[in-house]
C-alpha cells in the first residue's frame, strides 16, 4: 500500500448517474481531496449482460458537469491501468488459478437444482443450509468425471467453518462476523469469467487503494472479499460503510425504479412536475429512465448549480455540528471527515435541495444568473444568440426576475417577456376580467393613459399608472391586477411596471387591445 490516501469509485456502465452513487461518489473524491491524495474513478464491467455502452458517456459527463474530477481512470489514464474490469481478464485467471492452488477455493460441479434442494431440506428441517461441497472436485480427474456426466464447473470460495471476520470500520466499529454464516460464494464462472467480488479485490489490490468508501449495502459482502484478499496476500485497505440515501419521507434505499411511489411525495412531485414543464418548453427528453429526481442527470438539464447539488448530497450522511449546512466547495473539502458521517440512513428530502438551489442561485451575480438562464431561453426559441437586442431582454428579465428564479430553467415561467402566444391562465382571467363590471372600462382608459407615454421605462409607467389611480379615485389594486393579466396572461409574476417595461410600449398596448377585443 501507498502512504498516499487512494480512494476509488467504481459504476456499471448500466445505466445514469443515481443521487445515491454520487453521495458515495461525493464521500470518496472528499476524502482524497481534503487528504491530498488521489480519486479513482474505476468502471465495473464484468457482467457485459447488464452493460449498456452508451450508459458510460452520461456517467463520466455526469461528474465532470459536478466538477468532480478524477486523477486516474476512462480518458485520463494513469500508471495502473486498464480502468475497465473487462480489460483486466489476466489478472483475475491469474488470482483465481492462486486461489485454486493454495485450496482457498475449489472447482465445483453442482447444479443449480440440487443446491436448491439442499436448500430446501436444511429449509425443511429448520436449520441453516451449509453446503457441504458433494461436488467439489478435489483434482482434475475429479473434475473430468464431472464433466463427462456433463456438468460445468464453477469455481466457489472455500471459506473456513470456524472462527471470526473481525472488520475494524471506520464508521460503524468493530463488526464481527462468525465464518460459519458464510457460504463457499462462487467467484468463476463455468467459462472462466469472474464475478464482481474477485474483480474488485483483484482491482483495490492493483490500484493500490487504501480507502474503500462505499454504501451499506456491500458491508455484508466484505468479509468474502477480506478472505480473498487474505488468501491471495494482500494487505487489507480500509473499510467505510456509508449509510444508505433513503426515500423521500421514508426509510426504504432510493431506488430510480420506485418514481410512481415517489410521486406520491408532494415535494418529490413538485420537483418532477416542475422538471417536466422545463423539459416541454426547452425540447428535452423526458423519459422515466433518464429524466428522474432520483438521477443526476435530471438536475443538469434543469438547471441547478452543481455546487448547491453536492452540498445538499455532503448533508446526507455527515454533519459538522448540526447548525451549519452551506459551504463553499472548497469549504467541503476542508471540512470534511469520516469521522463525522452516521450510521443512520438519511432520507432525501427534494425540498430541501430545490431550497439550496435556490439560495445558491439567487446569490449568483445577474450576469452569472443570465448565462446560465441563456441556453433555456435559446433552446425554447426566445433569444436569438446573434440579436443584441434579445439578449440584451433576456437580461433585463432575469435581474427583475430576481429570487423567482430558483434554477436557469425557471426562465420558462416568463415566456410572455419574449412572445406574445403564451398561455393565458383562465382562472385569473375570470377574476380579473371578465367578473369585474367596470374591468374592462378601467383597462381602456389605461390603455389610453399609457398611449400617451414617450418614455416607457418601469419609472414612467409607475408614474403614470399612480397618477391615473389618482385621476380616478381608485386604489393601486383596482387596476394593477387585470392590467398584469392583459399584458401577460399571468396571475402573478415580478413587479408590474418593470413588466411593462420589458415587454415595451407597442406589445402592451397590442395586448390590452388583445383583451378589450374578448
Amino acid at each position: 500500500m501507498t502512504d498516499m490516501i487512494r480512494t476509488r469509485f467504481a459504476p456499471s456502465p448500466t445505466g445514469y448517474l443515481h443521487i445515491g452513487g454520487v453521495r458515495t461518489a461525493l464521500f470518496n473524491w472528499l476524502l482524497a481531496r481534503q487528504s491530498g491524495g488521489q480519486f479513482v474513478l474505476r468502471i465495473d464491467d464484468t457482467d457485459a449482460g447488464r452493460n449498456v455502452e452508451a450508459a458510460l458517456q452520461p456517467i463520466l459527463d455526469g461528474f465532470r458537469w459536478l466538477g468532480m474530477d478524477w486523477d486516474e481512470g476512462p480518458e485520463v489514464g494513469g500508471p495502473h491501468g486498464p480502468y475497465f474490469q473487462s480489460q483486466r481478464g489476466e489478472l483475475y485467471r491469474t488470482a483465481i488459478a492462486q486461489l485454486l492452488e493454495s485450496g482457498h477455493a475449489y472447482r465445483d460441479f453442482a447444479k443449480p437444482d440440487e443446491l436448491q434442494t439442499l436448500r430446501d431440506e436444511a429449509r425443511q428441517n429448520g436449520g441453516a443450509f451449509v453446503y457441504d461441497r458433494r461436488w467439489m472436485a478435489a483434482d482434475d480427474e475429479a473434475a473430468q468425471k464431472f464433466e463427462a456426466e456433463g456438468r460445468e464447473g464453477v469455481v466457489r470460495l472455500k471459506m473456513p467453518r470456524e472462527g471470526q471476520c473481525v472488520i475494524q470500520d471506520l464508521i460503524r466499529g468493530e463488526v464481527v462476523v462468525e465464518w460459519a454464516s458464510e457460504q463457499d460464494h462462487v467467484i468463476a464462472r463455468a467459462d472462466g469469467s469472474p464475478l464482481y467480488h474477485l474483480a474488485s479485490v483483484v482491482d483495490d489490490h492493483e490500484l493500490k487503494i487504501t480507502h474503500v468508501v462505499r454504501a451499506a449495502e456491500h458491508l455484508p459482502n466484505t468479509p468474502r472479499q477480506i478472505f480473498i484478499a487474505q488468501s491471495l496476500g494482500y494487505e487489507l485497505p480500509e473499510y467505510a460503510h456509508l449509510p444508505y440515501v433513503a426515500e423521500p419521507g421514508g426509510t426504504a434505499k432510493l431506488s430510480k425504479r420506485k418514481l410512481d411511489k415517489y410521486v406520491k411525495n408532494r415535494d418529490f412531485a413538485n420537483l418532477m412536475t416542475r422538471g417536466q414543464a422545463i423539459a416541454k418548453r426547452c425540447g428535452l427528453t423526458t423519459d422515466d429512465e433518464t429524466f428522474n429526481p432520483v438521477l443526476v442527470d435530471f438536475y443538469r438539464e434543469i438547471g441547478f448549480l452543481p455546487d448547491a447539488l453536492l452540498n445538499y448530497l455532503m448533508l446526507l450522511g455527515w454533519s459538522l455540528d448540526g447548525e451549519h449546512e452551506k459551504f463553499t466547495r472548497q469549504q467541503m473539502i476542508e471540512l470534511f471527515t469520516l469521522a463525522r458521517v452516521t450510521k443512520s440512513p438519511a432520507s432525501f428530502d427534494p425540498a430541501k435541495l430545490t431550497s439550496f438551489q435556490a439560495d445558491a442561485f439567487a446569490a449568483l451575480p445577474a450576469a452569472e444568473r443570465t448565462s446560465l438562464v441563456f441556453p433555456f431561453a435559446v433552446a425554447a426559441g426566445w433569444v436569438d444568440p446573434e440579436n443584441a437586442e434579445s439578449r440584451q431582454r433576456l437580461a433585463g428579465v432575469v435581474m427583475a426576475a430576481g429570487d423567482r428564479l430558483k434554477m436557469a430553467g425557471d426562465i420558462i415561467d416568463f415566456d410572455y417577456c419574449f412572445v406574445d402566444d403564451y398561455e393565458v391562465n383562465s382562472k385569473a382571467f375570470e377574476k380579473r376580467i371578465s367578473k369585474p363590471a367596470a374591468a374592462k372600462e378601467l383597462l381602456g382608459k389605461i390603455r389610453d393613459r399609457l398611449a400617451e407615454c414617450d418614455d416607457f421605462s418601469a419609472a414612467a409607467a409607475e408614474a403614470a399608472v399612480h397618477q391615473f389611480c389618482e385621476d380616478e379615485s381608485i386604489g393601486l389594486g383596482d387596476i394593477i391586477h387585470g392590467l398584469r393579466v392583459a399584458t401577460t396572461g399571468a396571475a402573478g409574476g415580478f413587479g408590474m411596471f418593470d413588466t411593462l417595461a420589458i415587454v415595451g410600449k407597442e406589445r402592451t398596448l397590442e395586448r390590452i387591445d388583445k383583451t378589450l377585443a374578448e
